[in-house]
């Protein structure tokens, strides 16, 4: 099956390119051209032609931390974990990460082991995320703080092997006992790792990413602020031009302009996640995050009777339209940020976020207001 989309608006994080087509094959993106200008090649012949006018055409987004949707959770698996991913890809996620909060060992050997399942048969799910256990404390956020633990090699080869080489990314607060050292295991065994829900100062930061970690977990959110004599983990991660930095743009866990300063002070490196809960696509109500009970109003999650907030309700699409609306970034550079950023900081960006011959065929049509009409994932239509 071979489909044509054509007379599109195409912009990646390589450009805009006008009255372009691009041809899917498969699983793969087979050709890419324009219709007019110098560079003009003519359309292919195709089983199926999607007329693209006055669309806009993406590559299709990347989530590296989400935990549900749909009002469903990932770390439910089965049925309900693919309800939740289901209810992303309405939106234009066509590859996602699930990322699981913090559990029991066994509890988690078990979800990473589903997960593996799901990705075996499911070429749009990338593979896990383990935001927990191996977190501080002092900054649990929205995880259950008695299952907090200090990392251990034994533990972690435990769950590499309970992932079965699907473990794509793992948070880790390096001032623990023995972080330093899972952190330097973890990057050897090919997994991403990330500084997060961490007392880290920069120094300790900087020591971490000088032992292999990669990423920062959702900017701002359980760590140490920038302060003008303390300046914490977001000011390292922004000097260094080795980490991508996850920034949850709903508004609401960053303050617009301040989401706007990093993603003017680490071009390139900011990627955007949902970090999305049950509630994402969904209705207000109470919902559970792993053990913990949930109140969603007005679209704001935070845990029962506190003021932490509980993960988001934002799904990729509505993040692009308040970083071209809200915070006037360049279009280029906010489609990159939900699909180049994110490949290139799991180590797929030779085949995942941009629009080209021989990547994925992973695509999202949307209209002159941002906002999802079609999408494709390996080829298959989703929306």
């Amino acid at each position: 099956m071979t489909t044509l989309l054509h007379s599109a608006r195409r912009i990646d994080a390589r450009g805009v390119l006008e009255d372009a087509w691009v041809l899917l094959d498969g699983d793969a993106i087979a050709a890419t051209g324009t219709g007019s200008g110098p560079d003009a090649v003519p359309r292919p012949e195709a089983d199926e032609l999607v007329d693209a006018r006055d669309r806009i055409l993406v590559p299709g987004f990347i989530d590296l931390h989400g935990h549900g949707g749909g009002g469903a959770r990932y770390d439910a698996g089965g049925e309900e974990l693919e309800r939740a991913l289901a209810a992303h890809r309405r939106h234009g996620t066509t590859r996602q990460v699930v990322s699981l909060v913090a559990n029991p060992l066994p509890a988690l050997h078990d979800s990473l082991a589903g997960i593996a399942a799901l990705a075996a048969r499911d070429p749009l799910v990338l593979g896990a995320h383990l935001e927990g256990p191996y977190l501080s404390p002092g900054k649990p956020g929205a995880h259950e703080p008695a299952f907090l633990r200090r990392p251990s090699g034994a533990e972690i080869d435990e769950l590499l092997d309970a992932a079965q080489g699907t473990l794509r990314q793992i948070t880790i607060a390096p001032e623990l006992p023995g972080g330093l050292d899972a952190i330097a295991q973890l990057a050897a065994a090919g997994v991403a790792v990330a500084i997060g829900h961490t007392d880290a100062d920069a120094d300790m930061t900087r020591t971490a990413f000088d032992a292999g970690a990669t990423l920062l977990t959702h900017a701002f959110n359980a760590m140490n602020g920038i302060h003008h004599r303390a300046p914490g983990p977001v000011a390292a991660a922004i000097a260094d031009e080795r980490v991508t930095i996850e920034l949850i743009l709903d508004g609401q866990h960053v303050h617009p302009d301040v989401a706007r300063i990093v993603l003017d002070a680490a071009p390139g490196r900011v990627a955007l996640v949902t970090d999305a809960m049950a509630a994402a696509g969904a209705e207000d109500g109470d919902y559970t995050l792993g053990s913990l009970h949930v109140t969603v109003r007005e679209g704001l999650a935070l845990l029962s009777g506190t003021t932490t907030i509980a993960g988001s309700t934002l799904t990729q699409d509505a993040a692009l339209r308040l970083a071209v609306g809200r915070l006037r970034l360049d279009p280029v550079d906010a489609v990159a940020a939900l699909t180049a950023v994110p490949a290139a900081a799991l180590g797929l960006g030779d085949r995942l976020g941009l629009i080209e011959e021989g990547y994925a065929a992973d695509a999202v049509l949307l209209d002159a207001d941002w906002r999802v009409e079609a999408s494709w994932g390996a080829g298959a239509r989703l929306v």
